[in-house]
């Protein structure tokens, strides 16, 4: 299974090891390396590295990559998918999965990748469990254990580790019940020239937030459940009731979980949520370029699109801009050649246009292409894909929760090209 996991960080240091069965060689990560100098951008590195004698699997979460070793085949998506968990659990402990939080955090974090993994196979991978198991660091914890020499890892067994739902731990109380559940969707999607949609796809998950005394049985409904047909279930969600009755029966985990994800591919049922008009022109011979573009709302259910920044990349022989934004700031890097505007929230009745003129070096041919330009938005209380949850019932305790449902959605990879 997993050999080894380095932790490399932005500059391509590695900062952080683990091996769990022979020590493997730093020099492996050279093959990385070489696929990250090859690679446009950091996200676009190859998840799968073959090397002669490993195999390199990889994610980039929050500008640092997790590289996982192999040495026989192991099905990819079981190695990223723990990876990703990694990640998270680094984060619900640190608050944030930076190089510094692990830095400061090491002692932790090599306890906690010894109880995630086992010989390289996956043991504890819930976050309940391993707050039973190991301790989050506090402020007054880590003075403690400086004074004494004591560890974070605790004395006694997780007591869900042997019950029937793992996920969750016995004997949890708390004084106000309440039950959080977040709807976000991000939007993928590529919009011609012309402005007509070349693909468009919608990644939606439910994040939960449950904090309910005892063992409380939950069941939740959609309005309109034949949306999900791509689905992907936390281990708690009941799936043959899922499959006879669409609905999501449950034992919840206490605290954060993520409940399920989705993936709406078909183009009828993803709505555009924003438009682009755009001329952008460079003449033959001439040392001037125009730039001119206008940003509007399109069917947002009468939502408002808000923390709206567009991002363009200039051809070579653009050496500076004069552009003037009716809202918002805008920034041109004349060594990048990277245009970001930064629009903010968009109002229907005056709608954001950044016009203006380009200096193009002298002599220069013509530009091949024109450059794509890059959207990013959210929409508040919105699901594009026009998922609603219908209602939440609880069973097998007497109190009466709080319950509230947040809808948002937000773009992904949105490209408008020119």
């Amino acid at each position: 299974m997993i050999h080894s996991l380095f932790l490399v960080n932005s500059s391509g240091d590695i900062f952080l090891e683990k091996h769990w069965k022979s020590v493997v060689s730093r020099s492996v990560c050279d093959y990385f390396f070489e696929a990250q100098e090859r690679a446009s951008e950091p996200e676009n590195v190859p998840p799968v590295i073959p090397t002669p004698h490993h195999y390199l699997i990889s994610v980039l979460r929050h500008r640092i990559y997790f590289v996982a070793v192999i040495q026989s085949e192991v099905p990819p998506l079981f190695v990223i998918e723990f990876l990703h968990r990694v990640v998270d659990t680094f984060q619900d402990y640190f608050g944030v999965c930076t190089e510094a939080a692990i830095k400061d955090n090491v002692v932790v974090v090599y306890e906690l990748l010894e109880e995630m993994l086992d010989n390289g196979f996956p043991l504890a991978t819930e976050s309940n469990i391993l707050k039973e198991l190991i301790k989050p660091p506090t402020i007054l914890r880590t003075v403690v254990n400086t004074i004494t020499g004591s560890t974070n890892v605790g004395e006694q067994l997780p007591t869900g580790q042997l019950s029937v739902v793992p996920w969750r731990r016995t004997g949890v109380k708390y004084t106000n019940n309440e039950a959080y559940f977040d709807v976000v969707e991000e939007i993928d999607a590529i919009i011609d020239k012309s402005g007509s949609t070349i693909t468009a796809e919608i990644q939606g998950v439910i994040d939960a937030c449950v904090k309910l005394t005892g063992m409380p049985d939950l069941t939740l409904s959609f309005m309109n459940p034949r949306l999900l047909d791509d689905v992907s279930f936390h281990p708690c969600v009941r799936f043959k009731r899922w499959e006879a009755e669409r609905i999501l029966s449950f034992i919840p985990p206490d605290g954060n979980f993520r409940l399920l994800s989705y993936h709406v591919s078909c183009q009828n049922l993803v709505a555009i949520p924003v438009y682009v008009k755009h001329n952008i022109t460079f003449r033959e011979g001439s040392s001037q370029g125009r730039f001119e573009l206008t940003l509007g709302p399109k069917q947002t259910m009468g939502k408002g699109l808000e923390a709206v920044i567009i991002s363009s990349q200039l051809p070579r022989g653009v050496l500076n801009t004069n552009l003037n934004p009716s809202q918002g700031t805008y920034n041109f890097d004349p060594v990048t050649k990277l245009l970001s505007w930064d629009v903010g929230k968009i109002n229907p009745q005056k709608l954001p246009s950044l016009k203006g003129s380009m200096s193009l070096q002298a002599g220069a041919s013509k530009p091949d292409e024109n450059p794509t330009i890059n959207i990013q938005f959210k929409i508040q209380q919105s699901a594009l894909s026009g998922l609603k949850v219908n209602r939440l019932d609880m069973y097998g305790e007497k109190y009466k929760p709080f319950k509230g449902i947040k809808y948002m959605t937000k773009a992904g990879k949105f490209q408008v090209r020119t």
